[in-house]
């Protein structure tokens, strides 16, 4: 709606514009007028509007930012008014006259779906206004005004809100202004949900015992079970494409990290304001310690876990082993683990699927290796570096949503956490069984609440729209402020414990799953705020804690429901030719995994070598950043780990070849052996075969396979027959066990001293003529008789 307005707005002045006098009179815009003491809106001339903000670029004169609303959810003991402060810019092309601002308040929400369409729909849904107060009287080009606009919640002699019980209420900011050259007309406008969680006394009503001024706390005949997801997960910050090492220290593509683990950083707030919130000083009876879960990432475990024993940052993030330059966030790295090992210790923790992989990708790649590591992999990271034992049998998929096929991946549940719209049948259950599954390994769905879930994503720097969010209420986010968004997380978060379902009966299944995204963008303030509405909803009465574990222990005897898989989800997801990159590469590193030898005596496994590898795979699948606006960003980042991985295996096929001879190799008889030498610059051993083309001539004995120590080399004798002397040439490769090829095939030439057949029979005659003659002199000595060789010979 108001986009519909500037575009009326813009349209109409435009071309009152074009037609004004010399002079520059004002003319009267179409759009309606107020005056300062107008007690509402008129009509607008304008078509119906569709709910949904645009986001067509469009001229603007103003932009409306809310700063701070006090209080941010009302209780009985809160001021009896509402204040709201925030600035007007002038974002146009010309001054604007004659700046108002007034509140303006819509009904309670009633239904769950309009804590998101009343943020979009038409300004006389806003049916309480307040009387306008001048921002400035003129507001030039690229200039701000601040304001503050206080209004009772209630009264009974002046202009209020109209708020007369607990509920979650819409709230409008609206603007108006006089461009030059254009009449006065609405400009802009900000809505925000205030939760009020009680009401209290009115000030307005003289006398205590009046009934109508008493403060109006809440029903806490049904409270709500919250289960609070609190996540800590980042973008994937390692560089690409470099294997395994115990030595050498990780790379980095950026030093972001650094910042964010630091004082006043993005992940050190998320932290501390966990740690302030379940401290005992604050949490005296542990209730919210008791409804929340501590969801962690394991690729941010690894990243932060090899900070700590120092780092580098590239300098080129396209070049990934060039030159590079120590990180600065070593000592942050280690003070953040050693809180969060601390932290995790008293409160449940669970390992999230690793570096927010797309679980529908993960499944068309179709390996086993990828698979595991994404998902069953991720409890036993969590647990080695935290000194823990997480809490198993959850998994957490990224974008709240479950296809079929990949709700067959093993590994996966037994309980899936999902949107509560990610299954076909709307159903008043927290956790329901899921259809499709096998009887040997059924898998139930932990369903959480959209509206608060899709309000919690919007709040902080980055804010996102999920997945799972419908195309009705979808919009552009940059036309909210972050305090704006921040109450909308607030009233989303408080209307399942201020509204309890229809026809709700004793002990039914009435619970909150509060999940906010897993690479949550908020500051520390926003972080504490949420925290504290959990909080109050608890002391109110309004809420209970339902711990993780009870929630998904809960006995599901209703019949198996349908997921429902968004078409967004293949938008928010991992692109399809980097899918087709990472099931190409995948078995190639399986394959160099079976190959290498696992030494008890070195500290590098084959495992631990390729592991990286199989991760840069797992993060190129991710969906972080790609719910941003500009999602090109990950696009090709996942495409550059792809491509990374590739180079990888293609430089550590070629570190492991056969040493050309540096000149003809001349064997001494037929059977004597063929002697080669093979190198290994890996840090690991390898098994290999040597592959041998010899000609008709030659006949080679196959040695099988081979072992070559890491970073070292081996002479291998090959037993080999010649029949015929003369100079051979023999080509000779290097394979792995599985049939990749190694390093660069080689050509050896072979000279040869062997006569074949053709020497035995020369050897043999010759030795028969030997014996014949020697029998003959021996004979004629033993008659006596000279030997007639002898003739001519006289004794001496």
């Amino acid at each position: 709606m108001r986009a519909t307005l500037r575009r009326f707005a813009v349209t109409t002045l435009s071309a009152l514009a074009l037609a004004a006098a010399p002079m520059g009179a004002a003319v009267a815009a179409a759009a309606p007028t107020h005056g300062p003491d107008s007690g509402a809106e008129s009509a607008a001339t304008e078509p119906a509007s569709s709910g949904v903000r645009s986001n067509t670029d469009e001229r603007e004169f103003v932009s409306l930012t809310i700063d701070k609303v006090t209080p941010t959810a009302v209780t009985t003991s809160s001021e009896p008014l509402v204040t709201v402060t925030g600035s007007v810019s002038n974002v146009g092309d010309r001054p604007v006259h004659d700046v108002k601002v007034r509140l303006q308040a819509a009904p309670a929400v009633s239904e769950s779906e309009q804590l998101r369409s009343m943020l979009t729909a038409d300004q006389e849904a806003y049916d309480t206004v307040g009387e306008f107060t001048t921002v400035t009287e003129k507001l030039q080009v690229g200039q701000s005004s601040r304001f503050t606009l206080a209004m009772p919640l209630r009264s009974a002699s002046s202009v209020s809100l109209g708020i007369t019980e607990p509920g979650v209420y819409p709230l409008l900011v609206n603007v108006n202004g006089t461009p030059e050259y254009g009449g006065q007309a609405r400009l802009d406008d900000a809505r925000f949900l205030l939760p009020v969680l009680g009401l209290p006394r009115d000030p307005s009503i003289r006398g205590a015992d009046r009934p109508d001024a008493a403060a109006v706390p809440p029903s806490i005949t049904d409270p709500v079970a919250i289960t609070l997801m609190w996540p800590f997960a980042d973008k994937p910050r390692l560089a690409s494409g470099i294997p395994g090492s115990s030595d050498e220290k990780v790379r980095l593509v950026d030093d972001d990290l650094a910042d964010s683990l630091a004082d006043g950083g993005r992940l050190e707030q998320l932290l501390a304001a966990a740690e302030f919130a379940t401290g005992d000083s604050v949490d005296r009876d542990h209730k919210l310690a008791n409804s929340m879960c501590l969801a962690v990432d394991p690729d941010l475990l690894i990243t932060v876990s090899n900070m700590t024993r120092g780092y580098l940052v590239v300098d080129d993030p396209s070049d990934p082993n060039g030159p590079a330059h120590e990180g600065t966030g070593q000592t942050p790295a280690t003070e953040w683990l050693e809180r969060l090992r601390s932290l995790s210790s008293r409160l449940c923790t669970t390992a999230v699927p690793f570096a927010q992989v797309d679980l529908a990708a993960l499944q068309k790649t179709d390996d086993p290796t990828l698979v595991e590591r994404a998902l069953s992999a991720p409890a036993g990271i969590v647990d080695g570096i935290l000194g823990i034992t997480s809490r198993r049998g959850l998994t957490w998929p990224d974008s709240g949503v479950l296809n079929p096929e990949a709700a067959g991946l093993r590994g996966l549940g037994p309980t899936a956490l999902l949107a509560d719209n990610a299954v076909a049948e709307e159903t008043t259950r927290s956790t329901v069984p899921l259809a499709g599954t096998t009887a040997d390994r059924p898998l139930s769905a932990a369903l959480f609440d959209v509206p608060a879930a899709t309000a919690l994503a919007a709040v902080g720097a980055t804010p996102q729209t999920p997945t799972y969010t419908p195309a009705d209420v979808r919009y552009d986010l940059s036309d909210d402020s972050r305090t704006a968004r921040l109450q909308d997380a607030l009233g989303a978060i408080a209307w399942p414990a201020l509204t309890p379902p229809p026809n709700a009966t004793p002990n039914a299944d009435h619970g909150l799953l509060v999940v906010p995204p897993q690479n949550w963008s908020v500051n520390g303030d926003e972080a504490r705020t949420v925290l504290s509405t959990v909080s109050t909803l608890m002391r109110s009465g309004l809420a209970n804690p339902r711990p993780l574990a009870d929630l998904l222990d809960r006995p599901t005897a209703q019949s198996p429901v349908d997921l429902d898989y968004p078409a967004q989800a293949a938008k928010d997801g991992a692109p399809e030719r980097v899918q087709t990159g990472a099931a190409a590469v995948a078995p190639e590193i399986n394959a160099l995994t079976e190959t290498l030898v696992n030494d008890p005596q070195s500290a590098l496994t084959p495992r631990g070598y390729t592991a990286p590898l199989s991760e840069d795979l797992l993060r190129a699948l991710s969906t972080s950043g790609r719910r941003d606006r500009d999602r090109g960003a990950a696009t090709a980042a996942a495409e550059t780990r792809v491509s990374d991985v590739e180079k990888a295996l293609t430089e550590i096929y070629a570190s492991v070849t056969v040493l050309p001879p540096g000149g003809a190799y001349t064997l001494a008889s037929e059977q004597s052996p063929l002697l080669l030498v093979a190198r290994n610059d890996l840090p690991v051993g390898i098994n290999v075969r040597l592959q041998i083309s010899a000609p008709p001539e030659m006949t080679v004995t196959d040695i099988g396979d081979q072992q070559l120590p890491p970073r070292g080399s081996r002479t291998l004798q090959v037993p080999a027959t010649v029949e015929n002397v003369g100079k051979l040439v023999v080509d000779v490769a290097l394979t792995t066990t599985n049939g990749r090829e190694l390093g660069e095939p080689t050509s050896v030439s072979i000279r040869t001293n062997a006569y074949g057949k053709a020497l035995a029979i020369i050897t043999a005659c010759a030795g028969a003529l030997l014996l014949l003659l020697a029998g003959r002199r021996l004979w004629h000595r033993f008659r006596g008789q000279p030997d007639p060789a002898d003739e001519g010979y006289e004794a001496r």
